[in-house]
This record gives C-alpha cells, structure tokens and sequence, in this order.
C-alpha cells in the first residue's frame, strides 16, 4: 500500500468510477481527486443542486466530463438501481469502480428508543442500498478489464457499543456483504472488493456523534483520499479481498487485514459435522396439539 507521506501517482484515465454519496464528506474531496486522476466520474446524492456544485467544479477544473445519478437511496427500488445502471451503460459504456461512501447514521441511543422506522432507514441506506447497486453494476463491472468495490466501514461494525444500535448493526452486516463479495470474486481476475475502516477523522459523520470534540485534533477526512485512489488503481492485486484500518494506515503503520476469516470445513460442499446424538426426548406425535406446535404469528389458545 502507498504511505500517506509519499502517495503512489494513480492514473485513472479512462476508467469510470461511480461514488455513492458523491456530496458528502468523504465523497467530494474523493470525486474531485478520481476526476483529477483522469476517471469519469458518476457523482450519486441525493440533493440535485449538490451534485450539480461538484459537477461544475470537476468541469471547471478541466478534468473528465462527470455524470449526475441523484437517487434517494431510502426510497429507491430494485428497478431504480437497474435503471441507474442501465443508463450508465448506455451513456459512458463501462464501469471500473464503484465506491461505497453514502451514508445514514438515524439516531443514537438505547435500542429500545430506537424506532423500527429508524432501523429501515438506516438498514436500507447503509446495506440494502450498497447490495443493490453493486448488484445491478455487476454486469458492467464483470466485463471491465480491472474493477474494484470499495466500501467504507466503521470501527463500530467491528467492535459494538452501546447505544450505536441499527447503525452498528448495519454497518456489521455491511463489513458482512464486503466479506462475502470478496470471497465470492476470489477466483476471478478482474474483480476484486476491498473495504476501509476511516477511524476518528474530521468529518461531518464525527461531528454529529462527537458534538463536544476537538476538530482540529483529528486528521481531515480528504487525507484517506490517496488510500481510495490507490484501492481503485489498476492491477493493484493486493487491495484484493483486504480491510484497511486507516487510522493505521496514516501512522505508517501495518494497516490490512483479510476481510475473509477462513475456518476448516466452511467451503461450500464441504462435509458438515456429524449430527449430534439423536435426544431421548420423544418426537411430539402428529396429531398433537398446536398449543405444543406453535407457529410463528399463529393463533395460540
């Protein structure tokens, strides 16, 4: 992996790059740096008048002409997202990358003052929305020559807290859809996902968890662009299948760990262990009552 002192130059020149959350605080300062490393940029929000700032300024700045996807990723549908995809087919023809850097956090809290509606929301953002896409960028990513997903973690996935409840959990089954996307694309040379954990760093995201913290003494989040850059480089075969703790990265220090945890025996055909002794316990009879068999959702006496 480059170091953040001596960045490794990243040619990106005609390759297309879609990035979820284009607008955000991570998204933007990574938009402008993939178009400036000659990528056509796909810039996805959610506000219209956002996305179009960004697109003036990468045009501005002489880089590749961006493209606008404004979708709302907690309303939108499977057909929004193959409708998405398709367009991006038909106008720019290929697609060599996808970064995942949209984000919701909902509200933190104790689970029971958690709404079931803020767990939708939350879930459908930070993990449906990042299965779908990838989903329906699947054919366009197969075909291409070298293409990377990236997605972006959070310490909270790995390590649970109180109080970090649907977010926590979404964001672990996302580490979960990173994990197996990589092993699903293993054997298969034109693809690979990969994942970054930011850490602490000065964020939008930050500043709403950590209200009454010292900004300055975080590092701005726009220094995690060289990592991404460098995740997204062609033939860059060791970002394949790989976490990236950053805030390890930026200390110059070891900062990748397999995304995969391999156990003897998980393959898929793999013989399963044998069964447990049959229990003494008799099987209830057929005909038993179904106060004894209840059903989920059934009535029970």
């Amino acid at each position: 992996m480059p170091t953040p002192l001596e960045p490794a130059p990243i040619d990106l020149a005609g390759r297309v790059i879609l990035i979820t959350g284009a607008t955000g605080g991570l998204g933007a300062p990574l938009a402008r740096a993939c178009a400036a490393a000659g990528a056509t940029v796909v810039l996805h929000g959610r506000v219209v008048r956002k996305l179009e700032a960004l697109y003036d300024e990468i045009v501005a700045a002489g880089h590749p002409e961006p493209a606008i996807l404004p979708l709302d990723l907690a309303q939108a549908e499977v057909g929004d997202y193959a409708n998405a995809l398709g367009a991006v087919q038909v106008q720019l023809h290929r697609l060599d990358g996808v970064v995942h850097t949209a984000v919701h956090l909902g509200s933190l809290g104790p689970i029971e003052h958690q709404p079931f509606e803020t767990w939708q929301r939350v879930l459908r953002v930070n993990v449906a929305a990042a299965a779908a896409l990838t989903r329906a960028a699947m054919p366009l990513l197969s075909v291409a020559p070298d293409a990377a997903v990236v997605f972006t973690l959070d310490d909270h996935a790995l390590a649970p807290r109180a109080y970090w409840g649907a977010y926590g959990a979404a964001k672990a089954a996302l580490a979960a859809l990173a994990a197996t996307l990589a092993d699903e694309w293993e054997n298969r040379a034109n693809l690979r996902a990969c994942a970054v954990v930011p850490g602490p760093v000065r964020s939008p995201l930050r500043t709403l968890t950590h209200p009454g913290e010292d900004k300055m003494a975080l590092r701005p989040i726009a220094d995690l662009v060289p990592l991404y850059l460098a995740l997204l480089g062609a033939g860059h075969d060791s970002a394949r299948g790989v976490r990236v703790d950053a805030r390890a990265w930026l200390a110059g220090q070891a900062a990748t760990s397999p995304l995969i945890t391999r156990t003897p025996g998980d393959a898929i055909g793999a013989t399963p262990p044998a069964a447990p002794a049959a229990s003494a316990k008799p099987a209830a009879p057929a005909d038993a009552p179904s106060s004894a068999r209840p059903a989920i959702g059934g009535a029970r006496p």
